[in-house]
C-alpha cells in the first residue's frame, strides 16, 4: 500500500480501538471471576492469577512485537498479534478448566502485546514532535473510554449469559479491528537496507540517554498509577467502607479526569513544547502527592472528599505525562519505533507490577502505604530524567 503523510482522524479512532484491546481483555472479565471460578471448579485467587499471567504475557508480546514490527513492517505485525490474541481467545472460550485458561490467557496476551505495540509505531511513522505527541493525545481520549465501558460491558454480558459470552465479545472485537486495520492500515514502516538484530535495536534505546530519561518518565507515572488502581479498592471500600456501587463511580472519575488532560494537553501544544508539558505534569504528581502524604501522615481521621480530591488530580497529571514522554522517546528513532514503544510498555508494566506488589506488601489497611508509593514514584521519574537528560539535546519538534 501507499504509504501516507499523515495520520487521517479514521485511522487515529482504529489505532486507538486497537490500543483499547487491552484494557478490554483485562477489565471486562473482572466482574466474572467468582462465576468463572465456580464453574471451573477452583478457587477466585486461581482464576486472579490470570489477570497476572496476561499482565506477563503482554509485556513480553511487546518485547518481542516490537523489533519484528520494525523489521517485517506494521501490518505483518498488527495482523499477527491480532491473529494469535484471537486464537488465544478461541482457547478460552472453550476451556474446561483452570490451567488451560492460564495457557490460552498468556497466547491471548502476547498476540495483544505483538499488535498494540504498532499503535504508537504507525503515528511516529506519520508525524514528528508536537503533532506526534497531539495525535497520541487523541488516541488516548478515545483509548482512554475502554477502561471505563469494560466493566460495565461484562456484566451486562454477565446479565444475557456466562462468562465465556465475555470472551466471545474479545474474539469478536479482535476480528472486527483486525479486518478493519487490513483496509485502512498502511505500511508506514521507514524502510532500511540494514540488517538489526532484537537485542541491537534494544541495546539502541537503552544506550541513548535522553530516550531513557522519557522511558523512565512514563515508567514510573504508570508504577504510581498502578499503585492507585492496586490500593483504592482498599482504600476507597475497605478504609472509607464505601459501598462496591459506590467504588466504579469514584474510579472512573479519574479516567475522566485524564480524559480531560489530554484534551488540556493537545491545545497547549499549540504553545509549549512535549518536554515542557511533561515537566508540568511530574510536578503537579509530585505536589499533590506531597499534601496527600502529610496530610494522610498528620490527620488522624482524614476526610474522603480531600483525599479523593487529590487522588484524582494525581491521576488526571496523567494526561501530560504519557503521550509526552512517548513522543519523546520514539522521536529518537525513526527506524526502530516500535522496539521503543514496547520498551516504553514492558518496563511501564514491570514497573507498576512491582509498585502493586509493594501496596499489597505494605498494606496495613490505611491509606498510607498507597500515598507513599505513590509520592516515591512521583519523585524518581523527573530526577532520573534529569540526571539522564542533563547536557542532552532534546527532540526537534515542529511548530
Amino acid at each position: 500500500m501507499n504509504q501516507t503523510t499523515t495520520p487521517t482522524k479514521a485511522l487515529i479512532l482504529l489505532l486507538a480501538a486497537l490500543t483499547a484491546l487491552t484494557p478490554l481483555a483485562i477489565d471486562a472479565y473482572l466482574p466474572a471471576i467468582p462465576q468463572m471460578a465456580n464453574d471451573l471448579i477452583t478457587s477466585i485467587h486461581d482464576t486472579e492469577i490470570s489477570l497476572s499471567l496476561y499482565l506477563a504475557g503482554f509485556a513480553l508480546g511487546q518485547i518481542l512485537g516490537g523489533p519484528f514490527s520494525d523489521h517485517f513492517g506494521r501490518r505483518t505485525a498488527t495482523g499477527s498479534g491480532l491473529t494469535i490474541f484471537c486464537l488465544g481467545t478461541i482457547g478460552i472460550i472453550f476451556s474446561q478448566d483452570i490451567h488451560s485458561v492460564w495457557g490460552f490467557r498468556v497466547i491471548q496476551a502476547i498476540g495483544g502485546g505483538v499488535a498494540v505495540v504498532n499503535a504508537a509505531a504507525v503515528i511516529r511513522d506519520l508525524s514528528h514532535g508536537k503533532d506526534s505527541a497531539r495525535h497520541l493525545s487523541n488516541m488516548a481520549v478515545i483509548m482512554m473510554l475502554a477502561p471505563l465501558l469494560a466493566p460495565l460491558i461484562g456484566m451486562l454480558i454477565l446479565h444475557i449469559s456466562g462468562w465465556r459470552l465475555i470472551f466471545v465479545f474479545l474474539l469478536v472485537y479482535g476480528l472486527t479491528i483486525g479486518i478493519a486495520l487490513f483496509f485502512r492500515l498502511p505500511e508506514t514502516r521507514k524502510k532500511t537496507t540494514e540488517r538489526t538484530s532484537m537485542l541491537k535495536r534494544y541495546g539502541m534505546v537503552l544506550s541513548h540517554r535522553c530516550a531513557l530519561g522519557f522511558i523512565f518518565s512514563q515508567c514510573f507515572a504508570l508504577a504510581g498509577m498502578f499503585a492507585f488502581i492496586t490500593g483504592s479498592p482498599s482504600v476507597y471500600m475497605g478504609y472509607f467502607e464505601i459501598s462496591e456501587t459506590i467504588y466504579p463511580f469514584l474510579f472512573g472519575l479519574n479516567v475522566i479526569g485524564m480524559m480531560l488532560a489530554n484534551r488540556l494537553n493537545i491545545r497547549l501544544l499549540h504553545y509549549y513544547k512535549p518536554h515542557f508539558l511533561l515537566s508540568l505534569g511530574q510536578a503537579a504528581q509530585i505536589l499533590t502527592s506531597l499534601i496527600l502524604l502529610s496530610y494522610v501522615s498528620v490527620i488522624a481521621q482524614p476526610q474522603l472528599w480531600f483525599v479523593v480530591s487529590l487522588l484524582i488530580l494525581f491521576i488526571t497529571a496523567m494526561g501530560l505525562i504519557v503521550s509526552n514522554a512517548t513522543s519523546g522517546t520514539v522521536e529518537f528513532f525513526p527506524h526502530n519505533s516500535a522496539t521503543a514503544t514496547a520498551l516504553l510498555g514492558s518496563i511501564g508494566f514491570a514497573a507498576g507490577a512491582l509498585s502493586g506488589s509493594l501496596v499489597g506488601l505494605l498494606g496495613d489497611g490505611t491509606p498510607w502505604p498507597m500515598v507513599l508509593i505513590m509520592f516515591i514514584c512521583s519523585l524518581l521519574g523527573p530526577i532520573l530524567r534529569t540526571l539522564l537528560q542533563y547536557g542532552q539535546q532534546q527532540p526537534q519538534t515542529q511548530p
